[in-house]
């Protein structure tokens, strides 16, 4: 792929062909607000020193309202979790007309709700961990499971409420955590083998990253605390298995709906990997995957992003 095609020229017409600025959407109300902070700093940075009109838009407070004082004519969105990737920000710019990076409406809620996104990935045959549902009235069920499995809240992101469990005695608590996020629970098999994310630019797939941990589990603090013991890009997983990954990333994107930059995660070994979830709006912090991703295929941190914002309304189409 290179850097065919990708100048900085492309995002400064997307962020000035209107005669108006980017807003850069960041913060809200999620449980992941620190991290949507860091990531939407780091790309209104990015689009400051590639020259494009930009500013940064916390939606926490009154946005729609700052969002015209500012005159945005364009949304970068930066957030993470609810209220940010699961459609609700999308349908309310598509409401006020303004275009927005990153999938549309129906993609988001799809890709945020993960038993959906499963359901979808089974119906294009896509290889991901099976599963168990569970909901208010049906969380004894999780006791019918085998062992071991990983619990986790239906509609969260970041690894929030989520617990890998090896003894039945922690399965309850495990459920509990993860309903006290949210009262739809999914209780996946677990599968064995090492951590990959493939990121998705503009329906191109970008370079496989194998992500290294201690303790065997990407959490919430290898993700954006600490960073994981080793990052390897390329995935040293061979050439038949970086093919295969790529394509069901790509397929994975696709059957969601999803377009601009996504980043679909699986867990597996040898040549046998499944989708564990479709991210659609990946973290951009220094720990983050998609910008690896993206350096992976000679992509820059400041030209990933122009690339991101070039793609700007392709979601409500």
């Amino acid at each position: 792929m290179g850097n065919s095609g990708m100048d900085s020229s492309n995002g400064n017409k997307a962020g000035k062909r209107s005669g108006s600025r980017v807003g850069v959407l960041l913060g809200g109300t999620s449980a992941e607000r620190e991290v949507s902070l860091t990531t939407g700093n780091a790309i209104l940075k990015a689009l400051l020193d590639e020259g494009v009109d930009a500013v940064g838009i916390d939606t926490q407070g009154s946005w729609r309202e700052e969002m015209s004082r500012e005159k945005v004519g364009t949304a970068f969105i930066a957030l993470h979790g609810r209220g940010g990737e699961d459609g609700t920000i999308q349908g309310a710019l598509e409401l006020m007309g303004i275009p927005y990076t990153g999938p549309g409406v129906l993609a988001s809620a799809l890709a945020m709700d993960k038993i959906m996104t499963k359901r979808v990935l089974r119906s294009k045959d896509i290889l991901t961990p099976g599963y168990t549902e569970l909901g208010p009235g049906s969380y004894d069920a999780v006791l019918e499971v085998d062992l071991p499995v990983v619990v986790k809240p239906n509609r969260e992101g970041s690894t929030i409420g989520i617990s890998v469990v090896w003894e039945e005695g922690e399965l309850k608590e495990a459920v509990r955590l993860a309903a006290s996020h949210d009262p739809d629970v999914l209780v996946e098999e677990f599968v064995e083998g090492d951590d990959l994310t493939v990121g998705v630019l503009n329906d191109r797939p970008l370079a496989v990253v194998q992500i290294v941990t201690k303790s065997g589990f990407y959490d919430y603090e290898a993700k954006y605390i600490t960073g994981a013991e080793e990052y390897r890009v390329p995935a040293p997983i061979g050439d038949d298995a970086t093919g295969k990954v790529q394509a069901a990333a790509l397929a994975a994107a696709r059957a969601l709906r999803c377009c601009g930059a996504v980043r679909v995660d699986f867990r597996g070994a040898g040549d046998h990997f499944e989708v564990i979830e479709v991210n659609t709006i990946p973290g951009m912090t220094p720990n983050s995957l998609l910008p690896k991703s993206a350096a992976g295929m000679g992509i820059g941190f400041n030209q990933l992003v122009l690339e991101m914002l070039k793609a700007a309304g392709e979601g409500s189409r």
